[in-house]
């Protein structure tokens, strides 16, 4: 895929995950998650070669500085990523991320061991995660997945499942109920009296 079609693509993953993106001109300029991911591409490719490696941590931790989120060079990320206000999102050297995933604020793709082995996880394709979940170790968030905010996750998780709770469990996810809206429209219905 092409440098600008590949951009596009990011700008319409921005667009079609966030309802206050407004153009694509703004996000080009103001989405710090999207900037964070298009630095990753270029300290990602210098990563591959063992020479480039020290640049390719300069120029992430000035990503980082600039954007409040830090990826590390190592880390594999698929198409359509897009990270949602961004500020302290943190993703380990072994983490893979699938295609057409979405992240909040906060959110950790940290490790649990000190061994240099595989030691983040591994996200599964269109997986979303909420603000401030904390995914630790090796292990696998499969695919159609939903992390709950705050959840702290260091147990697999299969595809199509909902992970809560702290420690996280896991739930499959029912289709029926996730149509329904969480509140009833009717309760934002309120009448003010003087």
């Amino acid at each position: 895929m092409g440098f600008f079609a590949r951009l596009k693509e990011d700008l319409d993953a921005a667009r079609s995950h966030d309802p206050a993106a407004r153009g694509s001109l703004e996000n080009f300029f103001a989405y710090s998650g999207l900037h964070a991911i298009w630095v990753h591409r270029l300290t990602h490719r210098l990563w591959q070669n063992p020479a480039l490696r020290f640049p390719a941590r300069i120029i992430s931790q000035l990503a980082r500085f600039a954007t409040g989120i830090e990826i590390h060079p190592g880390a594999t990320i698929g198409r359509r990523f897009f990270i949602d206000h961004g500020m302290g999102v943190v993703i380990g050297e072994t983490s893979e991320i699938g295609d057409d995933v979405m992240i909040y604020h906060g959110v950790t793709l940290g490790g649990r061991s000190l061994a240099r082995i595989k030691r983040h996880p591994t996200i599964g394709d269109r997986v979303t995660i909420g603000a401030g979940a904390k995914i630790l170790g090796p292990i696998t968030i499969g695919r159609d997945s939903a992390v709950g905010a705050n959840a702290v996750v260091v147990k697999d998780a299969p595809p199509e499942s909902i992970v809560t709770g702290v420690p996280a469990k896991w739930r499959h996810r029912d289709a029926q109920r996730e149509t329904k809206p969480a509140v009833d429209p009717a309760e934002y219905d309120i009448e003010y009296r003087i």
